[in-house]
């Protein structure tokens, strides 16, 4: 009886039906992992990054972004060769690897400036990889109306890593050292990789590929296409570029604010170990804002209001912020913006942003995604570092980053409004056209 009450009221909270609630908790585990371990190595990156040199950003980001456009083809072609139901544990057995070889050369040397920058764009790229092969097999074990229930909890066990991963870093840096960081990252991924073989199973008899269901497709087929198909299948639909506009802004306001953090972090926090421990306990206070937002907040607004507020109101009190900044622009102030729009992408953009997916066939989840999750995100980075450069060296300050920030975000807004409207609608023709080929399918015994 206990253990039936239990369950009943877990599932209540999580806004999940019985028979998903394990495939949930799966996925929470799963995203808990990834975002652990990077957490961990998060502040090490913004260590080396300030290391390497904060007018160097720039030139970072556009490494990163050239690093994306060798990668992203190869991971293409990987996709088109290997079964979907195997294709994550090639791209995270790859990763666990990396992890490996950094820890060891971060044993043998850790104050390498090369060595610094290498791991800050290899990370850059890792993170984006990861996460957005993770939210792909989402929105493959998962239909849209089951992801706007249950991404948000989902979501949430990102933002629990996201608070742990920053302890830890802060907690055993003195102890184990960054190869020490690594290596536990490592051995996070790798379980990871192992919860994703439950998810797999329980789509084809529950989820997405259950009997019956509408655009079911076979997970044991490679996905279609060729290394270059996400571009093309990008270029050809107006809602995938208009998904890849809203990836560009938002690339554009986070590293406006980005860059802005490093700058007055490098000035007040000289010292290496403190700055790690700033980044950390700032990434504590935006996850435990995170998690609470998406436990309580983001399944129930999609559900009722749908994902275009998930997708508006995040951009329009950062247009707000924004605002604010050009007329205070102060340190309390950049503070507070980074927080909230970092608390309002990893609770509401970013469930709404994978839900736009869910409606899709496993060409566009897999490859257009990760194409717009990676080269585009990335070349957005890269665009946005050189223009917040451009506007530096006109010798405005912060007042007209701000206000360029502004209309960038009032933008942003508009563009997720329209996505979330137009996903909405596919979602609810979907559920109608399962709910008629259930009642003929009961029509016809």
């Amino acid at each position: 009886m206990f253990p039936t009450i239990l369950v009943r009221r877990l599932g209540a909270a999580i806004n999940a039906e019985r028979h998903e609630l394990g495939p949930a908790l799966a996925g929470f585990a799963l995203f808990f992992c990834l975002f652990s371990g990077y957490f961990m190595l998060r502040p090490i990156r913004e260590s080396m990054g300030i290391m390497a040199g904060v007018e160097n950003l720039q030139w970072l980001f556009t490494a990163t972004f050239v690093v994306m456009l060798v990668a992203v083809p190869l991971f293409a072609w990987l996709s088109s060769r290997v079964p979907r139901i195997h294709f994550v544990s090639w791209v995270y057995g790859f990763f666990c690897l990396n992890l490996l070889a950094f820890a060891a050369l971060f044993q043998m040397s850790d104050d390498n400036v090369w060595l610094a920058r290498t791991f800050y764009v290899w990370i850059s790229v890792y993170n984006l990889f990861v996460v957005s092969v993770a939210w792909s097999l989402m929105a493959d074990v998962f239909d849209s109306q089951q992801a706007k229930r249950l991404f948000a909890f989902i979501a949430a066990g990102a933002s629990v890593g996201g608070l742990v991963g920053p302890a830890m870093s802060a907690l055993l840096v003195g102890v184990v050292g960054e190869s020490g960081l690594v290596l536990l990252a490592g051995v996070l991924l790798g379980i990871a990789l192992v919860l994703k073989t439950p998810l797999m199973r329980w789509r084809e008899v529950g989820g997405a590929g259950r009997p019956g269901a509408v655009k079911a497709e076979s997970s044991r087929k490679p996905v279609a296409g060729n290394p270059f198909s996400g571009l093309t299948r990008v270029l050809q639909s107006p809602y995938l570029l208009a998904i890849a506009a809203f990836v560009v802004l938002l690339a554009t306001v986070t590293t406006f604010l980005y860059f802005e953090q490093a700058r007055l972090v490098a000035e007040r926090f000289p010292d290496r170990d403190a700055q790690i421990r700033v980044f950390g306990i700032i990434d504590v206070i935006v996850q435990a804002g995170a998690l609470l937002s998406q436990v309580f907040i983001t399944g129930r607004i999609a559900q009722k209001l749908g994902v275009r507020v998930l997708l508006a109101i995040v951009p329009l009190l950062v247009c707000v912020g924004f605002i604010g900044l050009a007329l205070a622009p102060t340190f309390a102030m950049l503070a507070a913006l980074m927080i909230v729009r970092r608390i309002g992408e990893y609770a509401f953009v970013r469930p709404g942003r994978e839900m736009l997916f869910a409606p899709l066939d496993a060409e566009s989840k897999y490859k257009a995604k990760n194409f717009i999750d990676t080269v585009v995100y990335r070349a957005g980075d890269a665009l946005s570092g050189w223009v917040k450069s451009f506007l530096d060296l006109l010798g405005q300050g912060a007042v007209l980053v701000a206000l360029v920030g502004a209309g960038c975000a009032l933008v942003w807004g508009a563009l997720g409004w329209y996505l979330g409207r137009r996903a909405d609608e596919m979602s609810a023709s979907d559920a109608t056209e399962e709910n008629g080929e259930r009642r003929q399918a009961l029509a016809g015994r």
